[in-house]
């Protein structure tokens, strides 16, 4: 009778006092006393990656970190003044133990609910949508008891994730805005971004005990028209530089005109092979020197005196004034090709042995009749 007296009196007193966490979400948790009372003496076991406080009547008393303590008024010198303990007593005492979970808790997500506004130098105004994941982890338990936990029982990570993601979003737009980092290169800057921003939340978050050692932007995406223009201008840049894009039109219709003969595809592919060719020269010569010109077509061998025919009459030979360069003499299949390839338009100059002065094409009818199927450029629009 006697030994069950004894261990009924025994339980009213804890003498272990420890927390082995076996969930992934629990920041704060409280040692359940209930009216039991702490056996002076007792063991404390602090595992790594948490902290012990004891709060008495309300207020924070003492701090242990990883380790394990035999609880005496030595290593609670806090508790003791509080409880008034001046000579060291042994009896049993009430205190509330919470643990806090140290260690980073590295699955938590954010993500703008409505965009984001910045200034871009390129694109004016945007709005910007992000979404990304954070790691955050308690540096001073005491802090987060009296700002954020209280006297909840089992605080998670629930609790204070939507509030940490109010204070990201809320800072989000004041990095972007003032990282000096054009939209463009937005991608290659993440990492910078989010470093810095890490550093910015926890700062903010030093009064509540929490600090965020990792910020990650996995994305920031574009409203769909500004990432069309970002798709119009890498079509351009694709066609690259409109002179070259005409030189590779020109080649095209000679191997056109290759493949089919007859039709005056002959003069045509002469023509503009003629006027490619010079092209290229005029980009490779040396700034202040000529260009050399095409050779005139060869005259005909005259036919022997006798029994034959008399020389036919040689062609015009012509000469054409493009960018200030005088170019030719070229013949009339020629100045055909030079009209189908674009170089020879109503405006450009032209002349021939004959003529008192150059005169733009247009007002020669033996050059005039070449845009014939050409049509004139519209009139100015009001």
């Amino acid at each position: 009778m006697g030994v069950g007296l004894f261990d009924a009196i025994r339980g009213e007193f804890i003498d272990i006092v420890e927390w082995t966490d076996d969930s992934r979400d629990t920041i704060v948790w409280r040692f359940p006393r209930h009216d039991n009372e702490i056996k002076m003496g007792a063991k404390l076991i602090v595992r790594e990656s948490q902290t012990a406080v004891f709060v008495n009547e309300g207020q924070i008393a003492d701090v242990f970190t990883p380790g394990t303590y035999t609880l005496h008024t030595q290593n609670m010198p806090i508790l003791s003044t509080l409880k008034g303990w001046k000579y060291g007593f042994d009896s049993p005492f009430k205190a509330e133990v919470y643990f806090v979970t140290t260690r980073q808790f590295t699955d938590m997500k954010w993500g703008t609910a409505n965009p984001v506004i910045v200034r871009d130098a390129e694109f004016g105004m945007v709005r910007l949508r992000a979404f990304g994941s954070f790691a955050a982890k308690v540096v001073d338990a005491a802090a987060l008891l009296r700002e954020l936990a209280g006297t909840d029982p089992q605080f998670r990570t629930e609790e204070v994730q939507e509030y940490l993601r109010q204070l990201i979003v809320g800072r989000l737009s004041t990095a972007l805005a003032t990282s000096g980092v054009p939209m463009l290169d937005l991608a290659t800057q993440q990492d910078a971004i989010g470093t810095r921003l890490a550093g910015v939340l926890t700062q903010e978050l030093a009064p509540v005990g929490i600090s965020v050692p990792k910020f990650v932007i996995e994305n920031i995406s574009l409203p769909p028209e500004v990432e069309e223009a970002i798709d119009t201008r890498s079509r351009m840049g694709i066609a690259g530089n409109l002179d070259q894009y005409t030189q590779f039109q020109a080649a095209n219709a000679i191997g056109d005109a290759a493949r089919n003969p007859g039709g005056g595809g002959e003069g045509v592919g002469l023509g503009v092979g003629l006027a490619m060719g010079q092209r290229i020269a005029a980009g490779l010569a040396p700034q202040g020197q000529p260009v050399p010109q095409a050779p005139a077509a060869a005259a005909p061998a005259p036919a022997p005196a006798a029994a034959t025919p008399p020389p036919l009459p040689q062609p015009a030979q012509w000469f054409v004034g493009v960018g200030g360069t005088q170019q030719g003499p070229y013949d009339a299949a020629a100045l055909s090709g030079l009209v189908g390839a674009g170089t020879l338009t109503r405006e450009t100059l032209v002349w021939k042995d004959g003529m008192a002065g150059w005169l733009p094409a247009a007002q020669v009818p033996e050059v005039g009749g070449l845009f014939g199927a050409v049509p004139p450029p519209l009139p100015p629009q009001g």
